[in-house]
């Protein structure tokens, strides 16, 4: 897998969806998304849980980004898939840890198998992924300090320790690094954040991963400062 930092590209309305040939190259694709406004088309193209989840949210900031990711996600699927994007069935799949169907999100049928994505929307940012395999994206705006060390008993133990040993000015970026790594990871297996990996796998806070789960390539992910990002893939 090349480091998808330098695929990460910015989506907005009206860019042209990738075809059917773009995943070809075997890495994931990552673009970036923004919302742009109160009243996006997005409710043409969502179904109706989708709307119905927009239509809930009490901020209208809230409301905007997850009409533009869930737009964008849409959008990205239908070029791939040679469909229109409100002709994308999404399903969930079977939990790998009690085996009910709140597992990790995927293309209905067949196609599920050739397309795989994911998507991750924080407060002003949101990154959609597709791969011919298993991904998982994350992203996150940075904590403070103390959320980052209150959080951090969730993590691995050699993880809590690296985040103590650092200044408390250099724990919100180091923590929100190991996280983005983790939940992206967790996003892949589909098993989320209940899974062991959490606190039981060694992934790292430094610049890059200290580690790499069993059958998957973490890397982090390029994105505007104040939030921080990962990707996960599993080999091929």
């Amino acid at each position: 897998m090349v480091n998808p930092t330098a695929e990460v590209r910015p989506w907005t309305p009206g860019d042209r969806p990738p075809g059917p040939s773009a995943l070809d190259g075997g890495d994931p694709l990552l673009w970036s998304v923004r919302p742009w406004g109160e009243e996006p088309a997005g409710p043409v193209v969502l179904d109706e849980m989708e709307r119905g989840r927009a239509a809930a949210f009490r901020r209208p900031q809230d409301r905007a980004m997850y009409l533009a990711s869930h737009t964008a996600l849409r959008v990205l699927l239908g070029g791939v898939l040679a469909l229109p994007p409100a002709g994308v069935t999404l399903v969930r799949l079977a939990c790998p840890g009690c085996g009910a169907l709140h597992g990790r999100p995927a293309v209905a049928g067949p196609a599920g198998g050739r397309v795989h994505f994911s998507l991750s929307h924080t407060d002003g940012l949101a990154l959609v992924a597709l791969a011919v395999r298993p991904v998982g994206v994350d992203v996150e705006r940075l904590p403070s300090a103390a959320t980052a060390m209150d959080v951090s008993t969730a993590l691995h133990p050699a993880e809590r320790a690296e985040l103590e040993r650092l200044a408390a000015t250099e724990r919100p970026a180091a923590f929100a690094r190991c996280w983005t790594r983790k939940e992206a990871y967790l996003k892949g297996t589909g098993e989320g954040l209940a899974g062991e990996a959490l606190g039981g796998a060694y992934l790292g806070t430094g610049p890059s991963p200290g580690a790499q789960p069993d059958g998957w390539t973490v890397v982090d992910v390029e994105v505007p400062a104040g939030f921080a990002a990962a990707c996960a893939v599993a080999a091929a």
